[in-house]
């Protein structure tokens, strides 16, 4: 049976939340679940009963951690809705989430305007091209100032703020809003549950229409259809402030234009906590933001033939095309791996068969899901447009393509930020070892921003991620949902030892005779730093003997012994490098001189020498590019030489700085949340290892 494709697409609505953390975001979400009738009674997030935080660490912490999908019903319409978290630490889960969506609501705070973690979100939802409307929430709390939060959105995000609605009261006195786009007043009563339209009260009338007209004249700056009928009005008829030049009608389509075009941005506003103003954010859902049919095709690359050219390919938003479909989301519960699919075009049955495009194998759906937070409604079918949880599926993970078998595109995943902040983990008990590293394998499945490796020097478990509490929330999730003690550490770095200045000459005789064949070997090495400055790596070893003194076969031994000698340096025991062995000299005994005896003396020569050479220790280093507002260079500047940090370039750019130092792995642990705090969360930093440099302590030692 075919399906009504144009009616389906044109009546959802894929969004998401986004906002600074204590914005409103999951009372946002809460209310609009409540407003719907999705929930029968409002969510708090202080008395941990909200829908979307269901995780235990989530109601624990009061704050939104984990990218949570929900779906309800408005005006014919089915919405379906991600609260997305609003802490910098968790920003990955916002730039999966945003990957898959058609548009976004974006909450600020009508006491504070835009706040760090706003400015960084919105520039996520500016990469990936998500039309957005913004909502001022919190207009019921002491400072409140929609005209202030308005100006702070066109000052730092810049786009052309377009506000569609006037607060009626201010602070604990909101009680409503009015609706300028159709000049009625919406007021709400003291407990929020009902809604009441009106006319425009008297004392704000000409506030509100003064406000349409500035709406107006926006509009028609940026819309070619608007000033069209703009101007053709102001011609017909002189307009005053007692009359409105554009109609009801075409004051939404433009503003619907400019949402989905990104050239202006449709500004409400309210009080979520106290249910006021909810029912016109879902109208303007609907009203403004895209459909999947509105958005351009998907594009993705044919993956027909893994040895062919890969040809860019896009899919309408079709029920009845190829099916092409992105995960972006993988969660482990109890009763199964759930994986969370936007499908794009085409038709997914339960019971299908369909293609891996990421790992070129097949898969078999189980069951299909629509997702309510932590519950779900089993469906048949999910069609394009569609965000639906899937059963069964065994190699899918975040940015895995799901397609028609017979039809194969691979879609460009989600991005994964490099990891920041890493920790060092171990289970307490040595027979949780195992466990402890499928934890860890189904963390890292679940949650493509953790990283989990294993030092090759230091035989540590390392686990990375993006801040501080990013890794306290993943060890705790080991500790509940797996029953493990676990021990946290900060991860040891890999030091190095090198010669500064060597020996030459250095005699050696290997002598061993206890019964039968004894062993006998004579070597003379020459030690020298392989680079002119301490802080190279690597290790060169030659032979200058001339004569046969020392036979081919035997200088081999002699090398393989001078290895065997780095692997534990003088100083600490580190691994030596960066020095230059030569063999000028030996002697060998007819009887019993062999490779073994010659792999001995040449270890044992090279550890005496290095005893008698000038030694210095060697500590990991990276480049760190930070980037950070022109106003904090100086703090920052400080903190990086506080942490021995060698600044090596600064360059400023339109209200931003960037500084290139060169700074010790070790002093790096803990330099994100430091960094964040001293630029009030918008500076960021990257770090790339690049090599050694000597310790303050790593002088000399003879």
């Amino acid at each position: 049976m075919r399906t009504n494709a144009v009616n389906t697409l044109a009546s959802v609505r894929n969004l998401g939340i986004l906002a600074h953390v204590d914005a409103g975001k999951t009372t946002v979400t809460e209310r609009i679940l409540y407003a719907t009738g999705t929930t029968h009674k409002r969510g708090e997030v202080h008395d941990g009963t909200t829908v979307t935080d269901f995780d235990p660490q989530e109601r624990d912490r009061g704050i939104t951690i984990f990218a949570a999908a929900v779906s309800c019903a408005w005006d014919g319409h089915r919405v379906n809705l991600i609260d997305t978290p609003g802490h910098v630490d968790f920003a990955d889960e916002v730039e999966r989430s945003l990957r898959v969506l058609d548009g976004a609501i974006a909450v600020f705070d009508a006491v504070a305007g835009v706040e760090p973690q706003s400015e960084s979100v919105w520039r996520q939802a500016d990469r990936h091209g998500v039309p957005r409307i913004a909502f001022v929430n919190k207009l019921d709390r002491a400072g409140a100032d929609l005209d202030t939060a308005v100006a702070s959105i066109r000052d730092r995000l810049h786009p052309a703020p377009l506000v569609v609605q006037l607060p009626i009261g201010a602070e604990d006195a909101f009680r409503g809003v009015v609706d300028l786009v159709h000049m009625r007043a919406l007021t709400w009563d003291e407990a929020g549950e009902a809604m009441a339209e009106g006319p425009v009260p008297e004392d704000l009338r000409e506030e509100a229409l003064r406000r349409r007209r500035t709406l107006e004249e926006t509009v028609a700056e940026l819309h070619a259809g608007a000033l069209e009928a703009f101007c053709a009005r102001e011609t017909l008829s002189s307009t005053t402030l007692s009359s409105t030049t554009l109609s009801s009608a075409t004051l939404r389509d433009a503003l619907r234009d400019l949402t989905h075009t990104g050239d202006g941005v449709v500004v409400l506003c309210g009080s979520a906590y106290r249910n006021r103003g909810i029912e016109p954010l879902l109208d303007a859902v609907v009203a403004y933001l895209p459909s999947p049919a509105d958005v351009p095709p998907v594009r993705g690359v044919s993956a027909e033939d893994e040895t062919a050219e890969k040809q860019p390919t896009e899919r309408p938003a079709d029920p009845n095309a190829p099916l092409s479909a992105l995960a972006f989301k993988v969660n482990a519960t109890p009763t199964g791996r759930l994986t969370y699919l936007r499908v794009y075009s085409g038709t997914i049955e339960k019971g299908d068969t369909v293609w891996d495009a990421t790992a070129h194998r097949a898969e078999r759906v189980g069951r299909i899901l629509r997702v309510q937070a932590d519950r779900h409604a089993q469906l048949d079918r999910a069609v394009a447009g569609d965000i639906v949880a899937v059963v069964g599926l065994k190699s899918a993970k975040a940015g895995t393509t799901l397609c028609d078998p017979h039809a194969p595109l691979v879609l460009e995943p989600p991005s994964a930020a490099d990891p920041v902040v890493s920790v060092a983990v171990e289970a307490r008990r040595s027979t949780d070892t195992d466990r402890l590293a499928t934890a860890l394998a189904r963390l890292a499945e679940e949650d493509p921003s953790l990283v989990v490796r294993t030092d090759p020097e230091t035989g540590q478990t390392v686990l990375s991620g993006m801040g501080e509490l990013h890794l306290e929330v993943a060890v705790e999730k080991i500790r509940r949902t797996h029953g493990l003690e676990v021990a946290i550490g900060r991860p040891r770095v890999a030091h190095r030892e090198t010669v500064v200045r060597g020996v030459k000459g250095h005699v050696h005789r290997h002598v061993k005779q206890d019964g039968g064949a004894g062993q006998f070997a004579h070597v003379v090495l020459d030690v020298e730093p392989l680079h002119p400055e301490p802080g190279g790596t690597g290790f060169e070893f030659r032979s200058t003997v001339v004569g046969g003194r020392v036979p081919q076969e035997y200088v081999r031994a002699v090398e393989a012994g001078c290895r065997d000698a780095l692997a534990e340096g003088p100083l600490a025991g580190h691994l030596v490098t960066g020095l230059r062995v030569t063999l000028t000299d030996g002697a060998t005994h007819v009887k019993d001189s062999s490779e073994m005896a010659f792999r001995t003396a040449g270890r044992a020569a090279l550890l005496s020498a290095l005893r008698a050479s000038a030694m210095a220790i060697l500590e990991p280093v990276a480049d760190v590019t930070v980037t950070v507002p022109e106003d904090a260079v100086g703090s920052v500047l400080g903190d990086l030489s506080a942490r021995r940090g060698r600044v090596t370039d600064s360059t400023v750019r339109p209200g931003t700085a960037v500084v290139t130092a060169t700074v010790p792995l070790a002093e790096l642990f803990g330099y994100a949340t430091r960094l964040r705090g001293r630029t009030q969360g918008r500076g960021t930093f990257t770090a790339r290892p690049t090599g050694y440099a000597p310790t303050p302590a790593g002088t000399p030692t003879r």
